[in-house]
């Protein structure tokens, strides 16, 4: 027990990730010696010493912090360092390194589709990373968000920002709208009924970040016949970048282990 290697998932709400599933299982699977949690944070307040008083060796960051706890790393590394916010950080010695991965875990679900145009509903670390991964890949990205501050970061980089109160919507057509607000998680819509209905219309495919249960916005999208994707295959992909960052392994042994368990689940 004394080279137990600890690890943690931070988030708010957090009970309902099953990130510690997939990790554990990994861990299991290759005979390594380690411990991954969920923690409930509060705030991004001490986090750095929180991490080093755990004795963490890495960690998964959600919802709300990734954007605030980058300020926590001594170093960002890869794409995390154009989105500006990250969902992995590995401890090296005394340092607190971030990574981003969930850009890359969005994207193995959408790759083979032919999309030229994304609508994404939100401004937060989510959504920067999906909006840098599509425009990487040419696709074109709109955001809408009901607020203004969150979408100033998404206008410097050149994207086209809307405030869902002025959105007009009727001019548009998306191949792939996007939620990546955490409305799905308290069971709500993100935008009105008759807005998102109007946008199904002619869009092709809906995906929602939520995974584990039935969400409004994927459930509407179904009446309006798209295909719906939610982001339980996301939460796999990115968990294998992650732990391959954590364990310093390939991703072929991580992904075989991860796809195992994740199938019988």
């Amino acid at each position: 027990m004394a080279n137990l290697r600890l690890y943690a998932v931070f988030g708010n709400p957090i009970a309902h990730s099953k990130s510690p599933l997939l990790h554990n299982y990994v861990f299991y699977k290759l005979g390594i010696d380690a411990r991954y949690i969920r923690y409930h944070l509060e705030t991004s307040d001490n986090f750095r010493d929180l991490f080093f008083n755990l004795n963490l060796s890495g960690a998964n960051i959600t919802l709300p912090f990734k954007e605030s706890l980058i300020e926590s790393c001594d170093e960002i590394r890869g794409i995390a360092k154009e989105i500006n916010a990250i969902n992995t950080i590995v401890r090296e010695d005394s340092k607190l390194i971030g990574y981003n991965t969930d850009a890359t875990g969005f994207y193995q679900n959408i790759f083979k589709f032919n999309i030229k145009n994304a609508l994404i509903i939100g401004a937060g670390g989510s959504a920067k990373a999906i909006a840098y991964i599509l425009k990487e890949n040419n696709i074109k990205v709109s955001i809408i968000n009901r607020s203004e501050p969150n979408l100033k970061d998404f206008r410097i980089r050149g994207f086209e920002c809307h405030l869902s109160s002025e959105f007009k919507y009727q001019d548009y057509q998306f191949d792939l709208v996007v939620n990546a607000t955490s409305s799905s998680i308290n069971n709500v819509l993100p935008l009105s009924p008759s807005m998102l209905e109007s946008i199904f219309r002619d869009s092709k495919i809906a995906f929602d970040l939520m995974y584990g249960k039935e969400c409004k916005f994927l459930e509407l999208a179904k009446k309006s016949n798209l295909r719906v994707i939610d982001g339980s295959k996301m939460l796999l992909y990115q968990a294998i970048f992650a732990s391959s960052l954590f364990l310093n392994i390939n991703n072929e042994k991580i992904s075989k282990a991860m796809s195992e368990i994740y199938n019988t689940d």
